[in-house]
């Protein structure tokens, strides 16, 4: 069975130093590359193996790349390229923690950032925190969402992401423990078919302090991925989910590939893969794809011109 290592470097180039030093470990460790690929020209090289490394080489690789700030991925080839792309909102496909955002324009910034950073480390109840984070905008503007959204910014490589599994036939879809006054419009920007969040009560163009129910939580996410593979009668191996705090971990898990994207300490034991120095067009090139393939992203924000 071949496998891929897939080698994406956080600087301009991938140095011709580190590849000749992970040929060496490898080979020293028996196995024998049978080919190189450059997916992106000196910056992401795919090396293709007849076998995995063991955790001995693997921890050697380790030791060298982290260092160089190379993010890394060893991937069997079979069944590669994912054919559902289910994703995280904020902190993954955009920039901000959304509520964070807002709360921060309402003045409680302080008190709800804390709750999400215990939130998103796993200390927390997902359901109890987001309840209880949205109780303290009660009474503000609902204006407050509008001018969040306008001055929101996606993460480098998000509509390079999306695009280009939608344009080879994937279907996207956005998931979010955020409202869907958001997940609404970066779905919209960024090509996803389908989105789904919670919905934030207003009553007279004022937020309530509450949630419509039920909750969308983490095992919402999870139960969403698996409702999809269903609607277009994927397998769960065919299906990618990416994310960054605990409340992804369950559908990160379900999926065939789950990728943690500057994933909290809590994601780390649960995928191998970690986007930790590079962008989100990396989620590309550990599939596989080339930069011929790849739909050519405008400058970051949400303007498409």
């Amino acid at each position: 069975m071949l496998f891929h290592l897939v080698l994406v470097a956080s600087a301009p180039q991938l140095p011709k130093s580190i590849v000749n030093a992970v040929t060496l470990i490898l080979e020293e460790n028996g196995y024998t590359p049978t080919r190189q690929t450059w997916l992106s020209q000196d910056k992401a090289l795919e090396i293709t193996l007849d076998d995995t490394p063991n955790a001995q080489t693997h921890e050697k690789l380790l030791a060298i790349l982290h260092h160089a700030k190379i993010d890394h991925f060893l991937v069997p080839d079979a069944g590669r390229r994912k054919r559902l792309l289910v994703a995280d909102m904020d902190s993954t496909i955009a920039a901000e923690e959304t509520l964070d955002e807002i709360a921060r324009a309402c003045g409680v910034g302080d008190q709800v950032a804390e709750i999400t950073k215990r939130s998103m480390r796993g200390e927390v109840d997902f359901n109890t925190s987001l309840r209880n984070r949205v109780a303290l905008l009660a009474g503000q503007p609902a204006q407050t969402l509008a001018s969040v959204r306008a001055m929101m910014k996606l993460n480098e490589g998000a509509k390079t992401f999306v695009k280009t599994m939608a344009a080879h036939g994937a279907k996207c879809v956005l998931i979010s423990g955020g409202f869907t006054y958001f997940t609404s419009f970066v779905a919209e920007i960024c090509g996803f078919h389908h989105d789904h969040g919670n919905v934030l009560e207003m009553k007279n163009g004022r937020i309530t302090g509450f949630l419509e129910e039920p909750i969308l939580g983490p095992q919402s996410k999870a139960d969403l991925l698996r409702e999809y593979c269903t609607k277009y009668k994927i397998q769960e191996s065919d299906a990618l989910a990416i994310g960054d705090g605990a409340n992804d971990k369950n559908m990160l898990t379900m999926a065939g590939m789950g990728i943690g994207y500057y994933p909290k300490d809590v994601l780390r034991p649960v995928t191998p893969h970690h986007i930790t120095f590079t962008d989100l067009k990396t989620a590309l090139y550990i599939q596989g794809y080339r930069d011929d393939e790849i739909y050519v992203e405008q400058p970051l924000g949400f303007e498409d011109d």
